[in-house]
């Protein structure tokens, strides 16, 4: 695993691990964090490659079980037993990834990468790459040009399904996090040849956005297909990243989940 991967920790109660998705950075989980923080002892990660965490001195994971492996190692570091995860898009793979392989109590997937058709998957990489592409803009004009939502509105709205609701500030951060991100091209060739094939013991909820449009809707129903004991949620309205469009929708989901993990008394 990569030393020194930069993570947020807050509140206090058993651990909840966040997993953001490829090009993101642990500031995704912000619209949503002091609200598990009230319940959990939340730790939201930069994984290996992206936002301030360096790449693994072996170099960028080549597939998916070596990614996991880095944050099993990680978890352990910290000495997280079995601890809640909850993740997004390649951040929802790896938490059931974790699940399957009993590493955590309860795993909770939105929009999660492995349900896809090999079409499917080259439009979502290539869509994320067309973005990748747009930050290259100089900084002073991006920071200039988010100021007004109809620019936003264009470069977030294939991601967020309210882009509207992501301020001038967090649109440049999150789009030098997607320029930055020194794994993004290594973990998307990794994903070619990546599909879920777990069988979870342990409690997982599945969300997917109705208005996701990189990991399209209808991959949900393979994921019911795949999982059928999993609980299965839709999240109205939502897009590819749900925490900024409906924060106290995933914050439930995501505390459902780890209840429903929590041992009877």
């Amino acid at each position: 695993m990569s030393p020194g991967i930069v993570y947020e920790r807050r509140g206090a109660g058993t651990p909840l691990v966040l997993l953001h998705g490829i090009g993101h950075h642990w500031q995704a989980w912000l619209p949503v964090l002091d609200r598990l923080a009230e319940v959990h002892d939340v730790i939201a990660i930069d994984l290996p490659g992206f936002g301030e965490s360096p790449v693994p001195t072996d170099g960028a994971p080549r597939d998916m079980a070596r990614a996991v492996a880095g944050v099993a190692a990680f978890l352990d570091e910290l000495g997280l037993d079995r601890p809640h995860v909850a993740g997004n898009s390649l951040g929802g793979a790896m938490a059931l990834e974790l699940a399957n392989a009993g590493r955590v109590a309860s795993a909770t997937a939105l929009s999660p990468a492995g349900f896809w058709t090999p079409a499917e998957l080259r439009w979502a990489i290539g869509t994320l790459s067309a973005h990748r592409l747009g930050t290259r803009l100089p900084q002073p004009f991006m920071r200039r040009m988010f100021r007004y939502g109809a620019f936003r509105a264009l470069c977030f709205g294939m991601i967020c399904a309210l882009p509207g609701r992501i301020t001038p500030e967090v649109a440049l951060a999150d789009a030098l996090a997607l320029r930055n991100g020194q794994a993004f091209r290594a973990v998307a060739r990794a994903g070619r040849a990546y599909l879920y094939r777990g069988a979870p013991t342990v409690p997982v909820t599945i969300a997917w956005g109705t208005r996701d449009r990189i990991l399209l809707y209808r991959q949900a129903a393979r994921a019911r297909t795949a999982l059928p004991d999993a609980r299965h949620v839709d999240l109205p309205g939502c897009g590819h990243v749900p925490m900024s469009d409906n924060p106290d929708l995933v914050a439930s989901v995501i505390l459902e989940t780890t209840r429903a993990a929590a041992p009877r008394r």
